[in-house]
């Protein structure tokens, strides 16, 4: 019942600033942990940033500085900030959510479809 829609991915030149958008709906009671994934060609999928509830946050060395994750608990949305961004970020980016149930004790993790970020040089 649950599923996670991002929107904002597309090209934008080395050094330029993007902003990706997710959110989460269906039979959601709460959202512990919010994340997002890349994933290049041939590339292993990687954990970029993730924010909890309470909006502690941490980074991949890679994005540190560059990218922001924040979060709107009563929107059950999750945004990622991309400033400064470079050719290496090219990639398809997920979110992931890790889900209170509406039903006491379910507790489950959801992920969106994927959007494509192309960043040229």
């Amino acid at each position: 019942q649950v599923q996670l829609v991002e929107s904002g991915g597309g090209l934008v030149q080395a050094g330029g600033s993007l902003r990706l958008s997710c959110a989460a709906s269906g039979s959601i009671f709460s959202i512990n942990v919010m994340r997002w994934y890349r994933q290049a060609p041939g590339k292993p999928r990687e954990l970029v940033a993730a924010i909890t509830s309470g909006g502690s946050a941490n980074y991949a060395d890679s994005v540190r500085g560059r990218f922001t994750i924040s979060r709107e608990n009563a929107k059950n949305t999750v945004y990622l900030q991309m400033n400064s961004v470079k050719p290496e970020d090219t990639a398809v980016y997920y979110c992931n959510a890790e889900i209170r149930d509406r039903l006491p004790g379910i507790v489950f993790d959801s992920w969106g479809q994927g959007t494509q970020v192309t960043v040229s040089s």
